[in-house]
């Protein structure tokens, strides 16, 4: 269980040392070009995210996103032991891999985010369809092609910076944690409760509609064709 949630923790960090490095690498290069500051945001978080997926995944399952563990637990895939502890693993993680963004940068450590523009309803909707979005993909993937879930994520979240309002938190450790930088990638920390809300109801709505979707096929055509059950090689070991 402890190597379980360091690795929950290591690959939450690397995540936001991704998301908040690349954004003020971007900012410092982009000379006042939001657009190509996004795009070079949403590749190198797609890019970390695979690595981080394929490297951690055997070990804890590589959730890095306490929407996604609450996700698994619902299928029943996650015991309520690691539920309770993966998201605590996850934000700690996600702080710190801020703070480490900016020690590499050389900004004051402890500083909170001034964005604000990502509150209202459309940016809440946004991060209820995004989580939605998320699911989809791991769960689909979990279903049909496991060995590639890592590329179908990299793949949806760095599209999701861009066909989002959000820009597509979809997570909720790394939304507190990004409330605390004030940087491109920062949220003001008192739009954060409300984006997580909808991250939360967003699984709520998920479980059932992707259970009967994606549901676990029938011995008889497992047998058939075993090279594509439902393996669950992204699920943590119990």
């Amino acid at each position: 269980m402890i190597r379980q949630l360091f690795a929950e923790a290591l690959g939450t960090a690397l995540l936001l040392i991704s998301v908040i490095g690349s954004g003020i690498m971007a900012v410092n290069l982009a000379d006042g070009n939001v657009a190509l500051a996004l795009l070079a945001n949403a590749i190198a978080t797609g890019c970390m995210l695979y690595v981080i997926i394929t490297t951690l995944g055997p070990i804890s399952g590589a959730h890095f996103n306490p929407a996604v563990s609450l996700a698994f637990f619902l299928r029943g895939d996650l015991p309520a032991s690691l539920l309770l502890a993966y998201p605590v693993a996850q934000v700690i993680g996600g702080v710190l891999g801020v703070w480490a963004c900016h020690a590499m940068f050389d900004l004051p450590i402890l500083q909170w985010s001034t964005t604000m523009h990502r509150t209202g309803g459309a940016q809440w909707f946004s991060e209820g369809i995004a989580t939605f979005g998320l699911l989809f993909v791991i769960f689909g993937g979990i279903r049909s092609r496991p060995e590639v879930v890592p590329t179908l994520v990299a793949l949806y979240i760095t599209g999701a910076y861009w066909f989002t309002a959000s820009t597509s938190f979809a997570n909720p450790a790394v939304t507190i944690a990004r409330g605390f930088s004030d940087t491109f990638a920062g949220i003001n920390p008192g739009h954060i409760p409300m984006f997580i809300l909808a991250q939360i109801v967003a699984v709520a709505v998920a479980h059932p509609i992707l259970k009967g979707l994606f549901q676990t096929r029938r011995a008889s055509e497992q047998r058939i064709t075993p090279a594509r059950s439902p393996t669950g090689s992204w699920r943590p070991p119990r």
